[in-house]
């Protein structure tokens, strides 16, 4: 499985980057961040929600399975969320992937393209900590769809 993770804004050094790498790392799919950095800035956040769609949607590679992270999203376990790869795979899928928006939230353009919207529960996280905990998800997926004892029930 070839994964890209898309992500609104710059990830700095520091604990969370150290997170990413670790299971970047431990993850035997290939697994790039593709950061969307948009410097000038919008007038109302619809604009900017708009602008970052933009980027995202064309930073899609052809082909994947779209999974966003919105709020309004499924709240689905690590094994539900396993099942979904061994289906995207089934189907004969070997791209996906995984957005994570903006401060003020995703277009719906980018929730429209999305065959799943994910939520991370009914907190708030921090975007550069969300990086982290999705980099683990994916590994924790590929840990039970490989029946590695990673995972727990």
């Amino acid at each position: 499985m070839f994964i890209t993770l898309i992500a609104v804004g710059r990830m700095q050094r520091g604990p969370e980057q150290d997170l990413v790498s670790t299971y970047q790392k431990r993850l035997p799919w290939r697994l790039d961040i593709h950061e969307i950095d948009i410097k000038k800035p919008a007038q109302t956040a619809d604009e900017r929600k708009a602008r970052e769609a933009e980027r995202i949607l064309a930073a899609v590679p052809d082909g994947a399975v779209v999974v966003a992270l919105d709020e309004r999203g499924k709240h689905l376990s690590s094994r539900d969320l396993a099942k979904k790869f061994d289906g995207w795979s089934g189907q004969g899928f070997n791209s996906l992937a995984v957005i994570i928006g903006g401060a003020d939230g995703l277009d719906e353009s980018v929730r429209q393209r999305a065959e799943l919207t994910l939520a991370l529960g009914t907190l708030t996280w921090p975007h550069m900590l969300v990086r982290a905990m999705i980099a683990e998800q994916l590994y924790r997926v590929w840990s039970i769809t490989a029946g590695h004892p990673y995972h727990r029930d």
